[in-house]
């Protein structure tokens, strides 16, 4: 009895299944559900592409390649920029220089800066270069030549021109509010030396001589008022072929009517100098009326 009754179920079963058909259950998206769902897909597609296309494009106005982007290369040396370049924020590097045979150029709307600091960031050196001016900021400026020879360096106590012939080249000459030392002061070949003080006196002083020398041409020395040659210990030497006085005064008291045209050079207390006509004797004692 047991064992029959599964026999009948699984036949009852079988013809329930056989005479009411095959149910079947669709799976998947369908509807307006599976459009959407290809609308997005197809959009998300397009914009793959536009990106791709895009970074393709800048790629190529950019000019990447595997060594760098643009003018700017990455070589074993550092970078290299071939062209004109701008930065606009600061940029730091440990040399700049350009390619041999070629100048580098600094420009900018307003000025150039070069400042140079220690560990603290404080400016040591700064070099200004503006429309108005160049302007350096340290202890001491110099200028050198490629071997090394000081030509120019200045400081707060002395300025030293160390180049063997310093040239004026304004009209004017050269102005000097307080004194000068120097062991030399010559013009150039065939142009004219003048030492000229306008409104004050001009002092030349040497603690062992002053030597004016004209080889080839005159030298001549006007004033205002007075022309001193002063000597303390030494003497005063005029050495000439003709030593000429054109302007002296003459004394009065010669005899009248004469005509004679030789003079004597006589020497007032004050050092003034006039003429005297010549005599048997001195005749410097009659005329020191011209010396009052």
């Amino acid at each position: 009895m047991l064992g029959k009754m599964p026999q009948e179920q699984y036949a009852h079963r079988s013809t329930m299944q056989t005479s009411e058909g095959p149910q079947v259950y669709k799976v998947g998206i369908y509807g307006w559900r599976k459009r959407c769902l290809y609308f997005f897909v197809l959009l998300l597609m397009i914009l793959i592409l536009v990106n791709l296309a895009m970074t393709i494009w800048i790629l190529k106005v950019m000019n990447f390649t595997i060594d760098g982007m643009g003018n700017l290369r990455i070589t074993d040396k550092g970078l290299k920029l071939e062209g004109d370049s701008e930065f606009l924020k600061p940029l730091y590097a440990k040399e700049i220089r350009s390619r041999p045979g070629n100048p580098l150029y600094f420009q900018s709307a307003r000025n150039v800066t070069v400042n140079i600091l220690n560990e603290k960031t404080k400016v040591l050196t700064r070099l200004v270069t503006g429309p108005q001016a160049v302007e350096a900021h340290s202890q001491k400026f110099e200028v050198k030549t490629l071997s090394g020879k000081l030509l120019f360096s200045a400081d707060d106590n002395e300025v030293v021109v160390g180049a063997e012939r310093l040239r004026v080249l304004g009209a004017e000459g050269t102005v000097f509010p307080k004194s000068i030392e120097t062991p030399n002061v010559r013009a150039d070949p065939f142009k004219e030396l003048r030492l000229e003080s306008p409104t004050r006196a001009l002092v030349m002083e040497a603690p062992k001589g002053i030597e004016i020398n004209a080889e080839a041409g005159s030298l001549k020395a006007t004033c205002r008022t007075e022309l001193r040659l002063e000597s303390k210990d030494g003497e005063i030497t005029l050495n000439s072929a003709k030593i000429k006085l054109p302007n002296l005064p003459q004394g009065s008291s010669s005899s009248a009517g004469s005509r004679q045209k030789i003079y004597e050079l006589c020497v007032c207390p004050n050092g003034r100098l006039f003429l005297s006509q010549a005599g048997a004797s001195s005749t410097c004692q009659i005329n020191t009326s011209v010396c009052l």
